[in-house]
């Protein structure tokens, strides 16, 4: 009998199913994209019923169009969007609104009302993370504030809220389990990262009941047992749940303190391994859990880009200068530089380490001579910018020294973007072999749930040789163009 692991990878876009046997070779994948809704401007949801459904469309249509042997024994694995929350009924099982996503702003007020009272310092020393919207709290506290009846419901105990892989979890083990991991649960603003529990102060800041809180495991536990909605004719374990950015410092084998990654997507997180003791971050950035395993907790530093990815799906989807986000190395590479423009991509306001929620996108320096090519150069080089700015903020502050960066995510195939970031860091960039290393450490995290790996060098072995990008630019050219990025962000914040 042979072993897979479906890993379900529920990213901002879409739902993935990932197959992959037991020495954590992808076998296939399926996606489904679902859609976004922008009620407001700068608000962001999802349909997290949809969601849900999905996800079971992806591992029918996975599993139909796999040739797997009809004896073969599967698990789950999840890992997931992470601050995206989700609120629901626990008796009808439905939401009682639609997902607040990440990247939505509605909670700017929230946030900042906390912040003039002084809670900045409170909040960041028990959680590990800055007043703002990105994170959950405010996004559930929008919920229970502003629709019909669900405030009263909470504090009654008839509703339950969590992040996706908790509303999955709960869906797909028929309403049996609410649960969560310490990494999912450390990007609410609700957890203590000392204590890896709810915390009783942060929860009375948002006015979030705790009953409405899920129970917090480590990474790699049994969360509970699924048959897919019927599709299984036996229930499957569900082991191995952690968020994306979790999931690729697991799936790139950062082990280590001082190891870290790069995870390009929608937006893009920057994470590094600061070992099992919890760190007070640089100014501008968070420290979370990375990820717990072993009967270890692994901290991290990070800082999340609100806009990456997104920022080119932007230009082909809005502005048309592209058919498709894969069109726009060859153009951007048509011309040898940007003709001094730069693309500051605020599209949800700035994140680390410069936290604006009022700054807006820019393209500056454009004269009459600026053509379709010079401004998407500039949008791929805005990425490798933004990771630098952070990137050097660890440097600067941290006890830390990255000798190489890791890095995955589809932009990861554009080789100008890749040659860039290694220009801009000064730095060698590893790129992993496999795409999909969020699904790769949710499946790591599986096993070790179900015992079939027992330390974490035994894991490691399994990494493959990867591409490795040198810097070749001059330091000259590089404080040049970094200097003038610093001015294009210092114009959008004003």
């Amino acid at each position: 009998m042979k072993n897979y692991v479906i890993a379900i990878d529920q990213s901002t876009s879409a739902t993935k199913a990932l197959l992959f046997d037991e020495r954590c070779n992808l076998i296939s994948r399926f996606d489904v994209p679902h859609k976004q809704y922008y009620p407001k401007s700068g608000w962001v949801e999802h349909d997290a019923e949809e969601i849900y459904s999905n996800t079971l469309k992806a591992i029918s249509s996975l599993l139909e169009n796999t040739r797997i042997e009809q004896d073969s024994h599967f698990s789950l694995a999840i890992t997931n969007q992470r601050e995206t929350v989700v609120v629901w009924d626990k008796f009808t099982g439905h939401t009682v609104y639609n997902a607040v996503v990440w990247q939505c702003r509605r909670g700017a007020a929230i946030c900042q009302e906390l912040k003039d009272k002084g809670y900045s310092d409170i909040v960041k020393e028990k959680s590990g993370l800055l007043l703002d919207p990105y994170f959950a709290a405010s996004g559930a506290k929008w919920i229970l504030d502003n629709v019909k009846g669900a405030r009263d419901a909470a504090e009654k105990g008839n509703l339950l809220m969590g992040t996706i892989d908790s509303w999955l979890i709960w869906k797909l083990t028929e309403g049996k389990v609410h649960a969560t991991d310490y990494t999912n649960a450390s990007r609410t603003l609700l957890f203590n990262i000392h204590t890896l529990s709810w915390d009783d102060d942060l929860l009375r800041l948002f006015t979030i009941p705790k009953n409405m809180m899920p129970q917090v495991h480590p990474c790699d536990y049994v969360f509970g047992e699924t048959t897919a909605d019927g599709y299984f004719k036996e229930p499957i374990k569900i082991a191995g749940v952690l968020g994306d950015s979790h999931g690729a410092l697991v799936g790139q084998m950062c082990f280590n303190s001082g190891m870290g990654k790069v995870t390009y997507g929608t937006g893009s997180s920057v994470m590094i391994n600061i070992g099992n003791d919890v760190k007070e971050a640089p100014e501008g950035l968070v420290t979370s859990v990375g990820f717990s395993a072993l009967g270890q907790t692994f901290y991290a530093y990070e800082g999340n880009i609100h806009c990456t990815g997104a920022t080119i799906k932007w230009l082909a989807d809005k502005l048309e200068l592209i058919k498709s986000p894969k069109d726009i190395e060859y153009i951007a590479t048509s011309v040898s530089d940007t003709g001094g423009v730069y693309f500051v991509s605020a599209f949800a306001g700035l994140g680390a380490p410069w936290w604006d929620d009022n700054a807006k996108a820019m393209i500056y320096g454009m004269t009459l001579g600026t053509t379709k090519a010079h401004v998407l150069r500039a949008a791929l080089e805005s990425i490798a910018y933004q990771v630098k700015d952070l990137v050097d903020l660890m440097a600067k502050h941290a006890t830390v020294t990255l000798k190489e960066l890791r890095v995955d995510g589809g932009p990861t195939h554009n080789k100008f973007l890749m040659q860039f970031q290694s220009d801009m860091l000064d730095v060698a960039i590893n790129v992993s072999n496999i795409e999909e290393t969020s699904a790769l450490g949710a499946t790591i995290m599986n096993g070790f749930a179900r015992g079939i790996w027992h330390s974490f060098d035994e894991v490691s072995s399994i990494r493959k040789e990867n591409n490795n990008i040198i810097p070749k630019m001059a330091d000259q050219q590089r404080e040049a163009l970094y200097h003038g990025w610093l001015d294009a962000i210092r114009r959008v914040c004003k």
